[in-house]
Parts: C-alpha cells; structure tokens; sequence
C-alpha cells in the first residue's frame, strides 16, 4: 500500500508542481480544495482523491487527513478574510490543521515557510508566516518547516518582479533594500526537497534552511536576469526614502504583480535573507546534478515560457477579496437587482474557428474593441490595488477552468461553446462576461453577455456611468470578434 499524502494548497503555484511529483515519486495523493472545479481541467486531477473542504473548518481537515502519512501546507494568506486580519486567518487555519492532524492520527506535517534573519524585526507577512511554523512545531504531530527565500522559476512571482522592472525600466530609483542580500533558490530545487521531506525520520521535529548556491544583492539579481536577456545593464540607485510600502505601489504600477501581493514580497527583502545553516544535507542529499545556480535557473524559466511549458504560475493564485461566487442561474435572479448587456453577431466562420477567437481573447490579444478604454480600466484598477490587466494568460491559445486572465478568472469553460469570466478587478458589486459560440445557417452565431449585480448605491451609480461606454466596447468587440472569427476562415476555409 502507498503512503498517502495530504496536499494543502494544491492550486497554487508550488502545490500544483508538486502533486504530481508525489505521484511519480509512489505516493497515493489527496488534495482539500474549495470548489473541484478549479481542477477541472488540471492534467493530474484523474490521478488524486480529491475532497471539498476548508482550513477554516477544522471537520472537513479531520476527513482529508484520515490515515495521512504526510500533510503538506502550502497555504499563505496574502490579505484580509472578512473581518479578520491576514495574520489572524493564518493564525485560525495553522491551529485547525495542527488540531486536525492531531486528531487523525497523522504521521508528519511539512510546511514551506519563508527564510528570514534571527533577531531583528520581521515584515508582517514574514512574521506571520513565522509563527504559523511555530504553531505546527508546537503540536503532537511532528513537523518540518522548510524556509525558502526567493523562488525562481517560470510563472514564479519572484521571478515575474525580477524581469518585469528590468525591462520595464531602463534606470531604477530603489529602495535601500535592493543592497541586501539573498540567496535565490530554484522551484525545481525546493520541490526536490519537499518531495524527499515526507521521507524524514519520525523523530524530527524542526526548521531547515532552503537556499541556492549563490548568495546576491537583489540589484545584482535585476542585472543578472538583463545580462540572460540580452538587455543592457541597468543602472540602479538606491534612496533611503522609499518606504516598502511606497515601494510595493511603484511595483505595482509597473509591473503585473497586484500590491496584495508586492506587499509581502518586497516584505521579505527588507533584510539580509541568507542560509543560516545547512543542516537539510544531513538528511536529504541535493539534487543529483546539484542546486542550479541564479543564472541557471534564469536560463530554465526564460526557455519554459518561450516554449510555452509554464507548468503553474503566480498569475492563477486565488485573489483576497475577490468574488469567487459562481453566477447564478438565472430563475435565482428573482427579486434581484441585475444589469445585462446582451450582444449577437453572425459570422461565415464554422463554429469551431469562432471558438478559436473566444478562447485566445485577452492578455497579448486583446479584446477586440477600445483598447484605451480596457488599458485605462486596468490602469484605475491598479491604482486602487486591484490586479489590472497586465495579469495576462499563461498560454496564449488554451484557457482552462480557474485561468486568470487579465481582470478576469475563467469560471467555466465548455470548450467549442461557452467561456464564461468572472471580475476580478475592483468594482462594486459582482460582474460576469459570458462568450458563446453555435452553429447557424451559413456559419457561427456569437452570443455575448455582460452581467452586473450592483452592491448598494454606489453599484448603481458605477453601471449609469459606463453605460455610455457599453454601445461602443460591448457592441465594437462582438462586431470584430465575429468579424476576426470570418477573417481566419477566408484565410484557411478548411481549418477545423
């Protein structure tokens, strides 16, 4: 019988690597998702057991880890729950899993947690996630916390941060902090270790250090990632003044990476963050070709994306606060307040070279109407913290279930009929964008529908004043969507 292992956090960047490792590396693996739909389409799902449920329910934890040999935590709070802090959540799901696991007799809990410096003062996000490891080591159930500085690999956010203002900027203005030092570590290096965690010996009950074999200053890191790219150096002058949160907005204005999430990554490099021991290679031996070096690991995630192998990426992490509600079926509309915008459009192209359009819209593509309009609704939603629409896709041809794109997140996909978005970016209410693609006479029918629950006055008020805009983004991008869908079959009529 194989040992079975419990993955928390199985849709995120590093959970979603590191399932099917487990499952080639001979484990029997169950994931505790939300909603199963997030892993409709995810290549492994067929081969785990996968079970509903929420860190905040202590119950559903108890099922997920009945006869667990390990339990691996890979769940970080970026933001507020409601009326809690982030560090009260984290705090709440740390103690229930610790209890769970407890209770169902478990054999390990491994968590990766961030790498931070001794004795000086901690961002709120490392000190956080501290103290989750804290509270795992203080249980019955052995644990092993594995600390991990900043992780490289394609889709990472680290990475994502690294080579977005190197190319953005051609001369950086930073914060002081960009003379500190850290020890990068590759993804295909931490899962290695993850992987060969669930095999430590009983007994352990402690943090190990996580670190490549390069010890950098972040600037050397941004000049690294221009020299692997073929850009010029860069320039970067460092100033005392920029505060990390000061910070966390100019990398959210210039960069895809949402100030959710550039708070707590700029968070963890307010300090030196070195490998303070090695004691790992006690235990587990490096990887047979060794740790890959900065460069290295550069050159590995460049050639990922430019062939399109991006396995998970940052982009598809789940957003606080936003609406993760499915849209309701229309019977439940009664006595609801719901706006509509409804759009049709014939075209000669076959159904299938329509759907070829819906499923590559956004990121590079666009979204065929107004292109300031969408650039300065994304540009307002980043101002006000939102994740704007320089999110893109992670491929540039396929959309699956739980995607993000741009402002977006694919709720559901029928693929060759239905793409339906769900709003991602900061609006008051609730907003759906639904694109369909049937067969008709002489060729396709392209269906479109916007829909907008209003939250309160200010709801309504938002839905009055873009209503002008409808006419021309709504109408314009079912009118070129239609007409680049007939393009594509004048091009190639027997394109299936």
């Amino acid at each position: 019988m194989n040992p079975l292992a419990v993955v928390l956090g199985s849709t995120g960047y590093i959970g979603g690597r590191l399932v099917p490792r487990l499952l080639d590396a001979g484990y029997d693996v169950r994931v505790l998702v939300r909603h199963a739909n997030k892993l409709r389409d995810v290549p492994w799902a067929a081969g785990v057991d996968v079970m509903i449920g929420d860190l905040e329910d202590v119950d559903s934890l108890r099922q997920a880890f009945a006869g667990a040999d390990a339990i691996y935590y890979l769940v970080h709070s970026m933001g507020p729950s409601g009326e809690r802090s982030f560090e009260e959540t984290e705090r709440l799901c740390a103690g229930n899993v610790a209890r769970a696991a407890t209770d169902a007799g478990a054999e390990r809990i491994i968590y990766l947690g961030g790498l931070h410096p001794e004795g000086t003062e901690l961002s709120r996000h490392l000190r956080s996630r501290k103290e989750v490891g804290d509270i795992l080591l203080s249980s019955p159930v052995p644990a092993v916390v594995l600390q991990a500085g900043v992780v490289i690999g394609s889709g990472s956010a680290s990475f994502e941060m690294i080579r977005q203002l190197t190319e953005v900027l051609p001369l950086m203005v930073a914060p002081r902090w960009v003379r500190n030092k850290v020890q990068p570590i590759a993804i295909r290096d931490v899962l290695h270790y993850l992987v060969a965690a669930a095999g430590l010996p009983a007994s352990l009950n402690r943090t190990f250090d996580l670190g490549g074999p390069d010890v950098l200053r972040y600037d050397e890191m941004m000049n690294g990632y221009a020299a692997e790219a073929g850009l010029r150096r860069r320039p970067v002058i460092s100033l005392p003044v920029l505060t990390p949160w000061l910070a966390s907005q100019w990398v959210n204005l210039v960069t895809p990476i949402p100030r959710s999430l550039a708070v707590p990554l700029i968070g963890s490099l307010q300090q030196n963050c070195v490998v303070g021991e090695q004691d790992i290679h006690r235990y587990i031996d490096p990887p047979e070709a060794g740790l890959l070096g900065y460069r290295e690991s550069l050159r590995l995630a460049l050639a990922r994306e430019a062939a399109g192998e991006v396995e998970t990426s940052w982009q598809n992490s789940s957003v606080r606060g936003a609406p993760s509600d499915p849209l309701p079926s229309d019977p439940q509309w009664a006595g609801h307040l719901v706006y509509q915008d409804n759009q049709e459009q014939a075209t000669t192209a076959t159904p299938q070279q329509l759907w070829q359009v819906i499923e590559g819209i956004g990121g590079d593509n666009g979204w065929y109407s107004f292109p300031l309009a969408w650039s300065v609704r994304g540009w307002m939603d980043k101002i006000v913290g939102g994740v704007g629409l320089r999110r893109g896709r992670v491929s540039p041809t396929r959309l699956n279930t739980g995607d993000a794109l741009d402002f977006w997140r694919v709720e559901q996909i029928d693929r060759g009929s239905l793409l339906r978005l769900r709003a991602e970016m900061k609006v008051p209410g609730r907003a759906w964008l639904e694109m369909r693609a049937e067969e008709a006479e002489g060729g396709a029918l392209y269906r479109q529908r916007a829909v907008f629950f209003p939250k309160g006055l200010g709801g309504r008020l938002y839905w009055l004043a873009v209503l002008p805009f409808h006419g021309v983004i709504f109408k314009g991008m079912a009118n070129r969507i239609a007409a680049a869908a007939a393009s594509m079959a004048d091009d190639d009529p027997a394109l299936p």
